[in-house]
């Protein structure tokens, strides 16, 4: 509840006071301090200001300042202040009575990428998020809570970002967060190992006025090195306190939430707000613009004026717009242009470029006093890697090696495993199939549920295996060197080096893939690499290749997988090519992206991760495949047939087209209920959606069921194995399900594939429209559903034509 809540007569008290710098001291020097109460007197003609009681004297705030302060009932306080005295504290961990609200303190994690936060979050939240060894794995704000001696922890771990520029969708998020959300701490993660570099982030806080803490995280790599800071001195000169953390073991973490506590109460005694000098002309433009806004009453205490000041120097758009609002913006603006042509006439270059070398001027200056650099044994284990994996003779066959062998390993590797997943789900069928009594239950769960999610289950090691190559990629710090040499090559596809790693990210899952585009600066470059990350085969199509290879090229499986990852590759290629050339300008955009240090991923984040992607998985079971599953079950079951009700020149006609083995093969009784089963399921729902759409679909071959199957893997690219195994088999069996597809039909005399008719199908499933999940986040992450109904139509086309032109060649060599 805020201050500006109250009606007039109510009572509040004080638990908390945000804002920042200048207001908050301000306020609290008048009174406004934890436990005080206030008394809501009336509110101005015009709605504001407000009047309020305080210690016997009466005070007025406009109502944005009343928001900025939090209060409970008196009743509240009450319960508080006895429930202070009853904390029990057992073996040093807190019990579970809520928290008092004045002990929560809310935390943004502020840095750059590959600084750690993601570590840190990890450690003080106990989430389980992914890190990666390269810009752009948080692509979003991550929350998370955890309690520490008596007080609540609310952290939020926010993307990595340089600067609090709005020139990325990660700077501009992060200043709206930290504007609009005033977190009471910000953590500003920085890496020992770096500090010059990352300290300019730190100066933009610095400016911002905010209660501050840093962590000077990997503080490992700095001893390892034999280089020594000074770090409390340092944080005496930045006025901010600093902690050495190690992230990735918890070390240094309990020194760090007392600090931010500390903080938090206003008892550290390294806590005090600098200016960092800069040079007179700057200064001057930015006193002007300062004494200007402090005379403008309407200018939210949300804001610190120099900071606003100092943006506006920039010509910061995200700055811009926020001040546009205001009536003296016209003013401000003369006052800036002003500064600026003094700047430029004086000092020969622009704000931007002199601001950002006295700030570099200051880090240098500080770590100078503070840092004596050791050897660089990282660096030089960086540069003797660099020199094979980036290495224009090296670079592109180790790559294509490292994506070989994790083809090769996750369908090979992987049958391993496969199979005895396999069987104990075969077990669990066949020991429910044997308990229960047949009829519409029995088929639903063992047709339906088993025989759709057990199918679909058993592929969990093969994605696994996947995962694990691609955490071992990002953990190291080979991603960003695979984004170094490909640079030139995506170029000239109309694409942006780091268009590469959205599209390395996709053979996990489109989703986040399409989200991780945020670290492209260029919106034409982002909005193409958006578009044909689809193309890009995900870990969801990897049953389909497995199923289908193994059982029509068991002995070519890992280069049926690698055929089919280049040809997705080479479709969005062109696919980009033609965007640039016919729909996007071309783009400029200069590649300026970190190559961080290379480091061996721990086991720990290593299973982590994969832990991680596994719980995804089992919840995808349990969620949309199983509904699938059981959807796709009710249509292919209703409306059921009898076999009454089916009529008897039917079941002759069908009896009398059979070849001639099935029906010496079978006695009479056999012979009807095989009929009775093919046609319960081609006059089923599911049977008359597909026969509409196989005629679209028969120049490759493909029957009614596979049309189904195609069409319920718009929920989940999963769910076609899972509908093929209802439609054929009706069990969770895939080696049952691998063996019927190759098997001739004992009715019609023909296999639902051939080997050409497999591949073309495999071809289709890499090809055709994503599933919902990723037309969703095109949508969302374009801002336009244009752009997800572009995905679906272009990329089934796509798919339909090259399907159809792999089967006519296909069909030549079978």
């Amino acid at each position: 509840m805020r201050l500006s809540d109250l009606n007039p007569g109510e009572t509040g008290v004080i638990t908390k006071i945000l804002g920042h710098g200048a207001f908050r001291k301000r306020v609290m020097e008048m009174g406004f301090v934890k436990g005080r109460e206030v008394t809501m007197i009336l509110n101005a003609p015009l709605q504001d200001p407000i009047k309020f009681r305080l210690m016997d004297y009466e005070v007025s705030l406009r109502k944005s300042e009343a928001h900025l302060i939090e209060i409970i009932s008196y009743d509240e306080w009450e319960r508080h202040l006895e429930h202070e005295l009853h904390i029990d504290v057992e073996n040093g961990e807190e019990n579970n009575h809520p928290v008092p609200h004045d002990k929560i303190i809310n935390i943004a994690l502020v840095g750059n990428p590959n600084c750690g936060k993601t570590s840190l979050f990890n450690i003080v939240s106990g989430a389980h998020e992914h890190v990666g060894n390269y810009a752009g794995v948080t692509v979003g704000a991550k929350s998370g809570t955890m309690k520490y001696k008596g007080y609540q922890f609310n952290v939020v771990d926010l993307p990595g970002t340089y600067s609090l520029s709005a020139y990325s969708p990660e700077e501009l998020y992060v200043m709206r967060y930290l504007r609009e959300e005033t977190p009471d701490v910000i953590v500003n993660v920085v890496v020992a190992s770096n500090l010059e570099r990352n300290l300019y982030l730190t100066s933009e806080l610095i400016d911002m006025n905010r209660s501050m803490v840093i962590a000077l995280n990997m503080y490992d790599e700095l001893e390892k090195n034999k280089s020594t800071l000074e770090y409390k001195q340092l944080g005496k000169m930045l006025g901010v306190p600093i902690v050495p953390t190690k992230a990735y073991t918890g070390w240094g973490i309990d020194n760090l939430l007392d600090t931010i506590i500390e903080v938090y109460e206003l008892r550290n005694p390294d806590t005090r707000h600098i200016h960092i000098k800069l040079r007179t002309e700057i200064e001057d433009g930015v006193r002007q613009l300062v004494d200007s806004f402090k005379i403008d009453s309407t200018l939210s205490p949300k804001f610190s004026p120099r900071y606003l000041a100092i943006k506006m120097l920039e010509k910061d758009p995200e700055v811009e717009r926020i001040l546009k609002d205001y009536p003296n913006y016209h003013e401000w603006e003369r006052i800036r242009n002003r500064a600026n042509e003094k700047i430029e006439r004086e000092l020969g270059d622009d704000a931007n470029a002199i601001i950002a070398a006295e700030k570099y001027g200051f880090i240098q200056g500080a770590l100078a006093e503070t840092l004596q650099n050791g050897k660089t044994e990282t660096e030089n284990s960086t540069k003797i890697i660099d020199t094979f994996v980036t290495n224009k003779l090296f670079g592109f066959p180790i790559f294509l090696l490292i994506m070989w062998l994790m083809f090769w390993a996750t369908f090979q590797i992987g049958s391993y495993p496969m199979e005895w997943i396999e069987m104990f789900v075969g077990w669990l069928s066949g020991k429910l199939g044997e308990s229960m009594a047949d009829g519409p239950l029995k088929d639903l769960i063992l047709d339906g549920i088993i025989g759709g999610v057990g199918g679909v289950i058993v592929f969990l090691p093969n994605i696994l295996i996947l995962y694990a190559f691609i955490s071992f990629m990002e953990d190291s710090g080979y991603m960003a060197r695979v984004a170094f040499i490909m640079d030139k090559l995506m170029h000239k596809m109309g694409l942006h080096g780091k268009s590469f790693i959205p599209l390395v990210m996709g053979f996990g899952c489109n989703v986040p893939a399409i989200m991780s585009t945020r670290i492209i600066e260029s919106q034409s470059s982002r909005l193409i690499t958006i578009l044909i990350n689809p193309f890009v085969s995900c870990s969801a199509r990897i049953p389909i290749y497995v199923l289908l290879s193994g059982a029509f090229f068991p002995k070519y499986g890992a280069w049926i997988f690698t055929g089919l990852y280049i040809l997705g590759v080479v479709v969005a290629v062109v696919t980009a090519k033609i965007l640039r050339k016919f729909w996007f300008k071309r783009d400029e955009t200069p590649f300026v992206m970190e190559l961080p240090p290379y480091r061996i991923p721990t086991a720990k984040a290593t299973v982590r991760n994969m832990w991680s992607k596994a719980k995804q998985y089992l919840q995808k079971m349990g969620g949309i495949i199983l509904i699938a599953s059981i959807f796709i079950w009710a249509l292919s079951y209703f409306p059921h047939f009898n076999p009454e009700d089916i009529p008897q020149q039917y079941i002759s006609e069908a009896i009398s087209e059979m070849p001639p083995e099935t029906v010496a093969n079978h006695d009479s009784d056999e012979l009807r209920e095989l009929v009775v089963n093919e046609y319960q399921q081609s006059n089923s729902i599911l049977g008359h959606i597909g026969k509409f759409v196989e005629p679209v679909m028969q120049p490759m071959d493909f029957g009614w069921k596979t049309c189904c199957s195609l069409l319920a893997g718009c929920a989940a690219k999963e769910v076609v194995v899972s509908t093929l195994g209802v439609l054929y088999v009706g069990d969770d069996d895939t080696e049952l399900l691998a063996d019927r597809l190759t098997k001739t039909s004992e009715i019609t005399g023909h296999a639902p594939f051939n080997a050409a008719s497999a591949l073309a199908f495999m071809v289709f499933v890499l090809l055709y429209f994503p599933c919902i999940a990723t037309v969703t986040a095109i949508v969302k992450e374009t801002g336009s559903w244009k752009y997800g109904a572009f995905v679906i139509l272009y990329n089934t086309m796509i798919a339909w034509i090259l399907s159809f032109v792999v089967y006519r060649i296909a069909i030549l060599f079978t």
